[in-house]
Order: structure tokens, then sequence, then C-alpha cells
């Protein structure tokens, strides 16, 4: 899209699913204004993987100012509460905040509850319950924050689970105590991509195919020796198809093609997610990439 009509001072926010151009369109708005492009997304954090996630490029680095990305190491705890109180320091410069980690914009533009840390006993807990017995973990769960998370989606449920468990208070009714957002949606131009899913697609095909040829397979094995599925970071998209092959489960083809699956899926996810909660009257201009 054109970057005319995007303002030169307000902070911009760009959201969109994976594969949607919105890492070329904040290094763009950087260049036009001297922006600091700022990463939101959970993955992009990890010093281990910059291929597998599509960081930018160490070129792309050096051409404009970058923050937060690959910054945190593959088994350092990291959550929203992190990534707010990072961004937070550098909002005293122009920014571009750009990701696909919809649960980080609105931190910064609703706020965020301040949950107490979760003991180590207590993640060990979770991760052997969500392992042997996913349903009662949910099952496990108090009703108001059963109603408003994503039951499908392991993370969210475990990380309710481990502050019911830690705080004896649910997720929700911290979150009721959430305090005022850094920057309110009024004060941002706030943006999501919303592509086709054709175009975006056949985008993620030929994104991962490029990543395969720069190194990607060679990037996952250099991370087999650590190698913990349990960890946030290993969640990085195709991770662990790659990580099958190079165990001798499958061919390297069809761990490419389960990879690229999984790239569609959970675009899918982000294109949901942020329907549902991105909308314009609450301040997200939708609009199509180039």
């Amino acid at each position: 899209m054109s970057l005319q009509g995007i303002s030169r001072e307000a902070p911009v926010l760009i959201a969109g699913p994976t594969g949607s151009g919105k890492s070329a369109l904040a290094m763009e708005l950087a260049g036009r204004d001297g922006r600091v492009v700022v990463n939101a997304d959970a993955l992009q954090v990890y010093d281990c993987w910059r291929l597998l996630t599509a960081r930018p490029s160490v070129e792309d680095e050096a051409a404009v100012p970058h923050a937060l990305y690959g910054h945190i190491a593959r088994d350092a705890p990291w959550s929203a509460g992190h990534w707010l109180r990072q961004v937070q320091p550098l909002l005293a410069r122009p920014v571009v905040i750009v990701g696909g980690t919809g649960l980080y914009f609105l931190a910064l533009t609703e706020g965020l509850a301040e949950v107490p840390p979760v003991p180590a006993a207590v993640r060990a807990e979770a991760d052997a319950l969500r392992a042997a017995d996913y349903a009662a973990m949910v099952a496990g769960l108090d009703a108001a924050t059963a109603a408003r998370i994503d039951l499908k989606n392991p993370a969210r449920v475990q990380r309710a689970w481990e502050v019911l468990r830690a705080t004896g208070r649910g997720l929700a009714e911290w979150q009721a105590d959430t305090g005022a957002p850094l920057l309110p949606a009024r004060q941002v131009e706030a943006l999501v991509l919303r592509p086709a899913v054709d175009w975006l697609d056949a985008r993620i095909s030929a994104r991962f195919d490029a990543m395969m040829q720069a190194g990607a397979l060679e990037e996952v094995r250099a991370e087999l020796p650590f190698w913990n599925p349990a960890r946030p970071s290993s969640r990085a998209i195709g991770a662990a198809e790659l990580v099958a092959h190079l165990r001798g489960a499958c061919p390297l083809a069809e761990a490419v093609s389960a990879a690229k699956l999984a790239s569609r899926q959970y675009a899918k996810r982000q294109r949901t997610w942020f329907r549902s909660r991105m909308k314009a009257t609450t301040g997200w201009q939708e609009i199509l990439p180039a």
C-alpha cells in the first residue's frame, strides 16, 4: 500500500498474519519518518531463530533502527508483560510497532493486568499436566477465564491454568484489574493487514522455500542439541517439522510440506483473532497488502 495518508507523527502499529508484508511496510515507514522498528512478534524475540521466524535480515537491521529482535535466549522467560515493560522506554522516540502477536497490541492499547510471576514448580506441574491430560487442564480453569480464552490454544490454556494454580485467582479476575494503557488507541495509527487467503497462502509457500534456500535447515540443526518442545521458543513455525526430519522421522520434502501447512494454519488463526479483536470500532484500520 502507499505510505501516503499514514501519519508522520503518531506512533504507527502494524498487525497482520505471517507472510502478509507488514515488515516491509514498517521498513518503508521507518525510512520515511526516521522511526525505530519495534518488534511485536512473540517468536522473533529469540536469538536462536532468524530465518525460521522471518526476523529482519542483518542488512535490514543496519538500514534502519530495530528493537526487541533476537535479544532473548531460547530458555529465558518471556511474556506480554516482559514485552510491554521493554517497549515503554522506546516510546520516547518515533516508532512503528509491527508484528503478528495480537495480545501485545491489545496490552499496549488497552492495558495489561499485573499478574505475579508463576513459580518454576507450578510451571513444571503445568507442563506435565498439559502433556498427560490436556482435557483435565481445560476442565481445571475457572469459568470466567474459560469463557474468555481460546480453549484450543494450549499456550493460552496453560497460562491461565498456571495463574489460577499459583495465585488462587483466575486470569479473568486479574484482567479485570487492568491498569491504564501505555498507548491508548486514540493516540496511535493502528493498521491491520487483511490479505486475500489465496494470495497469502502462495506467499507463505514461496517464503518457506526461500527460508530453506537461505539455510533454515541448518539453523534448526544448530538448535537440535538444545531442542525442548515444551519451551515457547520451540513454537517457531516449521521448527518441529524440520526437527522430525533431522531425527529421521520423515523425508525432507514431507517435513517442508508439513511446515508450510503449519504456517497456513497459523496464519488462519491469526486472521481469525485479528478479525474478532481488531475492528474499526476499537480503532484499527483494515488495509489490503499490495
